[in-house]
Formats: structure tokens, C-alpha cells, sequence
């Protein structure tokens, strides 16, 4: 934490404290993207706090700024971004204040005073189609991504995981060799999730072969073993995957796979998490297990996908022509 004027913190730059708190967040082990979100949402605010206090902002101290002057900047930052990424900043600016009074800047957060927008729930945007997971393996693993370097057992490695596991974009590209542990025919995912928390994922055999023949052919392809701290997904010259990269995979795949049309609009990656927990749902897991599987820290994200389900059947149900008989039936009894 800055330490030039250990008696009064408060006088500190604002700017030196945002440096703190995230290398706070970095010793959290956070992952990259998530440490940039952060990096933004205060730098946003803050300048627009220096801009709202006519201060320069390397030199905005902490002890000036207030719910006024906060309520004034996020009115600023709301004029030209969605709810969801208000919010995000809303939530950001929350645990940095906390951070602040731990540390004895500030006397108090004064972000609950803070208006923030009111987000609808959240709606779970799974593949549409009851077969569309199926067919993209399929297709995947017969070669149907033509590339200038094809490359089949990684796509359908990476397509298995993320629909049999429910990881997050982040998650995936985390793994490492080693995070495939246990016996053959016992083996898990260690995955290191969001906010530094853990989680252990059982994986089918089928995954488990699916991921071995990607094992062996990388070392085929690049002439070396694989030792346990290396990425357990690599782009084609053995470097690894990115977020952009494993986004460009996934939108070919689907387009290869002609079921580019099944995914709902504002989901990617994310719509082959979103199959795994529906279906989970559909099978009958509960809020607590989804959750577990999924890294939820709350199971209120969890029961999104139990109410969709439970409102899909009663959708189909309602399908049937028999039930449009009987409702026939039942006017014409009121009738008589």
C-alpha cells in the first residue's frame, strides 16, 4: 500500500490506492481478464471523479472523495454504457471502498448510497436444438473445420470440455496439463475458478479418451512430452490458447457444423456453459449441484436453470393435442 505518509492515508493519490487494490487482487489470483475489468472500472470512475472535482486526477486524494461526488461521477459513466456494465463498475468501486477502510484511508464506504441500475435475471441462453451439441461433436471430430493447419483432436477437445464440464471461457484457458488428475477411468478437472475459488470436476470416460487422443496428438505434432505446469490448450504453434482464439474456434465450429443459427444472440462460448447446466437440470440435478459443478457463489444463479426447465416443459406439455382437445371439451361443457 503507498507508505509515503503512513499517518495519513487519506491525503494518499487515489490513483496510488487503485495501484494497491489491485495488487491485492493479483495476490488473489485472479485471472487476466477479470484483473483488466477491474483496472477499468476504477480508472473510468476515477477520472471521472477529477473531472466532476475540477482535480487532476494523479492528485485527487482519497479523503476527497464523496457519496456526492460518487453519485455525480457514475451519473457520468451511466450516460454512455448498458445497466450490466454500470453495475460492474457499481460492484467494483463496492470492494475497493471496503478495501480502503481495512486499510484505514476511508472511514467508511460510501457506495451503498450509490444508485446502481436494476438488472433483470439474468435468462440462461443454452444451443437450441435438442441434437445441436451432438451434431457439432460429430461434425467436429469428422474434420468438417477446414483450417490452413486442421487440427481436429484439439477442436473436439475443447468443444467436449466445455459442453461436458460447464467451464467458463477463463477456466478453460487456465488448465493446465497437470489439472487432469486421478486414475484412468477416476479422472477430474482441478479448476481454478472465479474470485481464486477451487473446484474439483468429475469427467466421463468418453471426455477422458477425447482428451487423451488431444494429449497424444500434440505430442505427436510437436516432437516433446508435456510437462504438468504447461497449458493444457495451445493454439497451432504450440503457444497457449487465448480468449480471442478460443472465440474464433468456437464461432468456425458452429458455422462448420451448420448450427451458427442455434446460438442465441449475445452467447458464444458461453451458450456451451449454458447447455451443460440445462441439461443438468433437465436430468434432474438440483440448485446446490449445479451450482457445486458450476462454481456459482450463489445457487440463485443455479435455480435459473431449473425455472427455465421446469418452464420448457410445461411449454411442451401444453404442445400436446390432446391437452388442446380437452380444452376444446371443457369450453364446450361451460357452454351447455
Amino acid at each position: 500500500m503507498p507508505t509515503s505518509t503512513r499517518d495519513t492515508p487519506g491525503r494518499q493519490p487515489l490513483t496510488d490506492w487503485v495501484e494497491a487494490y489491485l495488487e491485492h487482487l493479483q495476490a488473489r489470483k485472479l485471472a487476466e481478464n477479470s484483473l483488466r475489468a477491474y483496472r477499468r472500472d476504477l480508472e473510468s470512475i476515477t477520472a471521472e471523479l477529477a473531472e466532476t472535482t475540477g482535480t487532476d486526477g494523479e492528485r485527487l486524494p482519497v479523503d476527497s472523495v464523496t457519496a456526492q461526488t460518487l453519485r455525480s461521477a457514475f451519473a457520468r459513466h451511466a450516460a454512455s454504457r448498458s445497466a450490466s456494465s454500470v453495475t460492474r463498475a457499481w460492484s467494483s468501486w463496492n470492494g475497493f471502498f471496503r478495501f480502503l477502510v481495512v486499510e484505514g484511508a476511508a472511514s467508511g464506504n460510501p457506495m451503498p448510497v450509490v444508485p446502481k441500475p436494476r438488472l433483470a435475471a439474468a435468462t440462461p441462453k443454452p444451443l437450441n436444438g435438442e441434437e445441436t451439441p451432438e451434431r457439432l461433436l460429430r461434425l467436429i471430430a469428422q474434420g468438417a473445420r477446414k483450417a490452413r493447419n486442421p487440427w481436429p483432436e484439439r477442436d473436439l477437445a475443447i468443444l467436449s470440455t466445455l459442453l461436458c464440464t460447464g467451464l467458463r471461457s477463463a477456466e478453460l484457458l487456465d488448465l493446465t496439463v497437470s489439472a487432469l488428475a486421478g486414475r484412468s477411468g477416476e479422472r477430474r478437472l482441478h479448476v481454478r475458478g472465479k474470485g481464486g475459488s477451487n473446484r474439483s470436476i468429475p469427467i466421463d470416460e468418453s471426455l477422458e479418451g477425447v482428451l487423451e487422443d488431444y494429449l497424444e496428438s500434440r505430442r505427436l505434432r510437436f516432437g516433446r512430452r508435456l510437462p504438468g505446469g504447461e497449458p493444457l490448450f495451445v493454439n497451432h504453434r504450440g503457444e497457449p490458447l487465448r480468449r480471442g482464439g478460443l472465440q474464433y474456434l468456437v464461432r468456425q465450429s458452429l458455422r462448420a457444423a451448420g448450427v451458427s443459427d442455434r446460438v442465441q444472440r449475445g452467447a458464444m462460448v458461453h451458450a456451451l456453459r449454458h447447455t451443460f447446466a440445462t441439461r443438468l437440470a433437465e436430468d434432474g440435478a438440483n440448485a446446490t449441484e449445479i451450482a457445486k459443478l458450476l462454481g456459482h457463489a450463489s445457487i440463485n444463479s443455479s435455480q435459473a436453470y431449473i425455472d427455465v426447465t421446469a418452464r420448457e416443459q410445461r411449454l411442451s406439455v401444453r404442445a400436446n393435442r390432446t391437452h388442446r382437445v380437452l380444452g376444446e371439451l371443457s369450453r364446450g361443457s361451460e357452454s351447455e
